[in-house]
């Protein structure tokens, strides 16, 4: 291949810039072209297109966010969206597009390989629900900036002898609450993997405010129900003096982690290697710190798994 493209799409995660970096710099060291897709999946359709040179992702790797843009696209799910972001590409004669994404980019690589085009799928999504690789790039951020929250809430709730109900996102998967959780020594933690026991999670409460415990701190992912909703639940049970808080898209902004900048660096790196060989219709990942890859229409037949022994743990510490 001597031209690539890159795109990212979706919900903006911390690192993604880290991870166009990392694509530009290793295609151009391997002397190949690289064309930033600018707003997505949108911009692919629309052909804001534009080349890259290794001054084009000087000082972003700090940087939060995207500096491709992104955006949602509807038209993009239908073939003939597709079609026309394949002939986008084939006028600048591009030969392979590394999408950096969440489930619905990797739905729109998907639909390319099918239609013959290579693709190769990079993991960035705060929400770490990407089957096939242990962390996404921009989850551990989040995490990052849950905790320095839940520190501060828990700071107030002490303070005034008050639960706290914290809100984080997540959609369907649980990872930001159970790690948020556990890090932050959450009382309780609500993940849409497991069905809340009201009656439990009040009498828990209950056992720990007759032991003279005066606060607690609840974290509910929003995948399960808002924050509000269980704080109404929560107070028809116990009649506890609550407080909620809805962290909202605070979790996506700021600069990445270190981890989530070697992450991004590392992935986006093998993207490369992985269209240089080749071998489009990929996704990359990383499993036990080492990197794999696996077929990108298989990937999405898996469903995303919350680690239960960690949820376990979260509930034996936090009697």
């Amino acid at each position: 291949m001597k031209r690539i493209g890159v795109l990212t799409s979706g919900g903006d995660a911390p690192g993604m810039n880290a991870a166009i970096r990392a694509v530009v710099r290793k295609a151009i060291y391997h002397e190949m072209e690289v064309y930033g897709v600018f707003g997505g999946y949108a911009g692919l359709i629309n052909g804001n297109i534009k080349k890259l040179e290794l001054g084009s992702v000087g000082d972003i790797i700090h940087r939060g966010g995207t500096f491709l843009y992104s955006a949602r696209c509807d038209e993009f799910k239908t073939k003939d969206g597709q079609q026309k972001g394949i002939e986008q590409l084939k006028k600048l004669d591009i030969d392979g597009l590394v999408v950096i994404g969440g489930d619905g980019s990797y739905r729109g690589a998907k639909a390319l390989t099918e239609q013959g085009f290579p693709c190769v799928s990079v993991p960035g999504t705060i929400d770490n629900d990407i089957p096939g690789t242990e962390f996404t790039i921009g989850f551990d951020t989040a995490l990052n900036t849950v905790i320095d929250a839940v520190d501060k809430i828990r700071d107030t709730a002490s303070s005034h002898e008050r639960t706290f109900i914290i809100e984080v996102m997540g959609r369907d998967a649980g990872d930001l609450a159970l790690w948020a959780g556990l890090a932050g020594g959450a009382e309780t933690i609500l993940i849409p993997e497991d069905n809340p026991d009201m009656e439990d999670i009040a009498n828990r409460l209950k056992k720990g405010h007759e032991r003279g415990k005066k606060h607690s701190i609840i974290i509910v992912a929003e995948g399960v129900m808002s924050g509000y909703e269980f704080g109404k639940q929560l107070k028809e049970a116990t009649d506890f003096d609550t407080r909620v808080t809805v962290l909202g898209h605070v979790q996506r902004g700021g600069s990445p982690t270190a981890f989530d900048r070697v992450l991004a660096s590392r992935l986006g790196a093998r993207a490369v290697e992985l269209l240089i060989d080749g071998r489009g219709g990929r996704a990359v990942g990383i499993e036990k710190n080492e990197l794999v890859d696996y077929d990108i229409i298989e990937a999405l037949s898996k469903e995303h798994t919350v680690d239960i022994n960690l949820y376990k743990l979260s509930k034996e510490l936090s009697i």
